[in-house]
């Protein structure tokens, strides 16, 4: 069977034994409560009451959608379309992208970057590549459908900017010095396209492993198919989707930053029986060598987290089984982190 899902026939009648999941970690069959989600309009007149939904939301949820964001709707709907009409080009096609080389600028793989090795796939492909500088990847990008590289391209650049536009928002929630989220802290930008084919029961598969997200921000661009998971409160909930919204998760550097007061959701991908599901995920990732540590300005002489280079923080992540929390854990000052309540 090809390793890329998107290349099987379709529709699958049967889960192949390699797919499903020992009964303590299946999803189940049972229904989840839906999450209710912090909404934020970002044309509000009232910056301070913007400001201060970003904040809360960082602190309480850590994670919130926002509308009126700036990127056109027509923009959205046709990255869409090309995402999708490029999990249905053809097997050839796909297949040359195909690497689970981590250094690679441009790659398409299946379930986790450790397929061959892994006891349990998950039920999804990932098309993954770098944004920023444009100039320096536009050209590995795909070039079918004809019109990939000019759409994703202009959408990078607007993501790119609404993500800076919440950082400066959470900046200025954080009492923090002007352009503090500039330069080397927000070097590179990627993105990340999860492609999930219909499953014929997905009480037994995962789509994508519960996890953290290790980088700065990400911003993820919903189909109408349910599937993404939260674990709050220590319960799955499911989040409704909203194509017209960017869903925004803070990254494990936030929460160092802001010196444990946000938080960065445990989430997952579950399956669905009758539709495919394609989402779109823009994230900033630090440079490697810069310092990560909490911020002075909010810290003060209590910092939670000792500094560390994002390339310390994602050799250990990678270590610890891409398990961010643990992940962070080697970086904790445990004088000052047993004062201070982490959300």
């Amino acid at each position: 069977m090809d390793i890329l899902m998107s290349n099987w026939c379709k529709p699958v009648e049967e889960i192949p034994e390699k797919y499903i999941f020992s009964v303590e970690k299946r999803p189940g069959s049972h229904d989840f409560p839906v999450m209710n989600i912090p909404l934020i309009d970002l044309q509000n007149p009232n910056r301070p009451q913007i400001i201060q939904q970003i904040f809360d939301a960082c602190q309480e949820f850590g994670i919130f959608q926002v509308i009126n964001h700036g990127v056109p709707a027509s923009l959205m709907e046709e990255t869409m379309k090309a995402m999708k009409g490029f999990f249905a080009t053809s097997p050839e096609h796909k297949s040359s992208f195909y690497s689970t080389d981590m250094t690679k600028k441009c790659r398409l793989y299946s379930s986790t970057l450790n397929y061959q090795s892994e006891d349990v796939h998950y039920w999804r492909d990932n098309l993954t590549h770098h944004c920023h500088p444009l100039q320096h990847h536009i050209h590995l990008w795909p070039q079918n459908p004809s019109n990939y590289r000019e759409v994703v391209g202009e959408y990078s650049i607007e993501t790119k900017k609404l993500m800076l536009r919440i950082l400066e928002a959470i900046s200025e929630g954080l009492g923090l010095k002007p352009k503090y989220f500039d330069g080397e802290i927000i070097k590179s930008q990627g993105l990340s396209v999860n492609h999930h084919i219909p499953c014929p029961d997905p009480s037994l598969t995962l789509g994508m492993p519960l996890h953290t997200d290790p980088n700065l921000i990400t911003t993820l661009q919903q189909c109408s198919v349910l599937g993404l998971q939260v674990l709050r409160h220590h319960q799955w909930m499911d989040v409704e989707p909203n194509p017209a919204a960017f869903l925004v998760i803070p990254g494990f550097q936030l929460k160092v930053i802001s010196n444990g007061r946000f938080s960065s959701p445990v989430h997952r991908v579950v399956t669905h029986s009758r539709e495919a599901r394609t989402t779109i995920g823009s994230f900033l990732i630090p440079s490697p060598e810069i310092v990560i540590e909490p911020a002075e300005e909010y810290a003060g002489d209590r910092p939670v987290y000792k500094g560390f280079t994002y390339e310390e923080f994602f050799s250990c992540f990678i270590r610890s089984n891409c398990e961010a929390d643990a992940a962070l854990a080697f970086f904790k000052n445990e004088t000052n982190s047993k004062s201070t309540t982490l959300l």
